[in-house]
C-alpha cells in the first residue's frame, strides 16, 4: 500500500510519452529526406500565400491587360496571361492566399471539434463513446467530396461555406485519430494516480491525457491540410468554392480547361501549384510521423 506522503505528491501537468519526448525533434526531421522536401515545399507555399495575401504580386491579381491577353510565359509575364489579360503568376499567389485561408481555418476548426469529440468519447467510454462514435460513423458513410458538395449545396457557394463544408467533412477523422491514443493513455499509471489524489475529470483529461496524444494529432494536421487543399480546389473547380473574380487554383483550372490546347499554361501552372502544395504537406506529414513515432525509430 502506498503511504499518504507518496499519494499526495504533486503530479506534473503531463508525462510525455517517448513519441513526443526528447530533444532533437527538429534535427531528426532535418535528417529525414521526406520531411526536408516537404518542409521546403510547404515554406514555398506559405511564402507565396503570404505575399499574395499582402498584395505583393507582380501585378494586381484582377487587373486586366487586354492587349496582352493569352500571352505565353515571357519576361513581362512569367507564367503568361489568361483570356482577360490577367497575370497568371499574380493570380496564383493570390489563389495561394485564399487556399491557405480555407485550409488553415477548416483544419483548425475540424481539429478542435474532432479532437474534443474523440477525447471525450475515448475518456468517458461506455454509452457516451458509443453514441458519439456512431454519429461520426454516419459522416464516414459519405464519400468526402460528396459530403462537402452536400454541405455547400445547402449553404450556398462561397469561401466561408467552403470552410464550413471542409470542417464537417474532416471533424470525424480527427475524432477517430484522437480517440485511439486517449483510450490507451487513460489506462496508464500517472492517470490513475491523478484520479487517486482527487483531481477533477476535466482536469485529468486536459492536463494529463491530451498532452500525450499530441504526436499523432500533429501528423494528422499536416495530412488534413493537404486534403483540405484538394477539397477546396475541387469545390472551386465545380463553381461551389471561391467565386470569381477572386482567384482560386481550382477555379483557374476550370476557367482554363477549355483553352488548354491553345494556352496550356492556363492549366499547367494551377495544376502544378495544387500538386506541389498537396505533395509538400503529405511529405511533411510522412516526415513528422517518422520522427514522432518511436516504433519507426526503432524504439521500444
Amino acid at each position: 500500500m502506498p503511504t499518504v506522503t507518496e499519494t499526495t505528491q504533486p503530479l506534473p501537468d503531463a508525462v510525455a510519452l517517448p513519441a513526443a519526448r526528447g530533444p532533437g525533434v527538429l534535427s531528426r526531421l532535418l535528417r529525414n529526406i521526406s520531411g526536408v522536401v516537404g518542409l521546403v515545399l510547404v515554406l514555398l507555399f506559405l511564402c507565396a500565400g503570404a505575399l499574395g495575401g499582402l498584395g505583393i504580386t507582380p501585378y494586381p491579381p484582377n487587373e486586366q491587360h487586354v492587349p496582352d491577353r493569352m500571352q505565353g510565359p515571357s519576361a513581362a509575364y512569367v507564367m503568361g496571361t489568361d483570356l482577360f489579360g490577367r497575370d497568371v503568376a499574380s493570380r496564383l499567389m493570390k489563389g495561394a492566399a485564399n487556399s491557405l485561408q480555407v485550409a488553415l481555418s477548416a483544419v483548425a476548426l475540424s481539429g478542435l471539434i474532432g479532437t474534443t469529440i474523440g477525447a471525450v468519447a475515448g475518456y468517458l467510454g461506455g454509452l457516451v463513446d458509443n453514441i458519439l462514435m456512431r454519429i461520426m460513423d454516419v459522416f464516414f458513410a459519405f464519400p468526402t467530396i460528396l459530403l462537402a458538395l452536400l454541405v455547400v449545396a445547402v449553404l450556398g457557394p462561397g469561401l466561408r461555406n467552403t470552410i464550413l463544408a471542409i470542417t464537417v467533412v474532416y471533424s470525424p477523422i480527427f475524432a477517430r485519430v484522437a480517440r485511439g491514443p486517449v483510450l490507451s493513455v487513460k489506462e496508464m499509471e500517472f492517470v490513475t494516480a491523478a484520479h487517486c489524489i482527487g483531481l477533477r475529470e476535466w482536469r485529468v483529461l486536459l492536463r494529463h491525457v491530451l498532452p500525450n496524444t499530441v504526436a499523432p494529432l500533429i501528423v494528422q494536421v499536416s495530412l488534413a491540410l493537404s486534403w483540405a487543399l484538394i477539397t477546396e480546389a475541387g469545390l472551386s473547380f465545380l463553381g461551389l468554392g471561391t467565386q470569381p473574380p477572386e482567384p482560386s487554383w481550382g477555379l483557374m483550372l476550370s476557367e482554363g480547361r477549355s483553352l488548354a490546347e491553345i494556352a496550356p499554361w492556363l492549366v499547367a501552372f494551377p495544376g502544378l501549384a495544387i500538386m506541389v502544395g498537396v505533395l509538400g504537406f503529405n511529405l511533411l506529414g510522412d516526415g513528422l510521423r517518422d520522427v514522432l513515432d518511436p516504433r519507426l525509430r526503432g524504439l521500444r
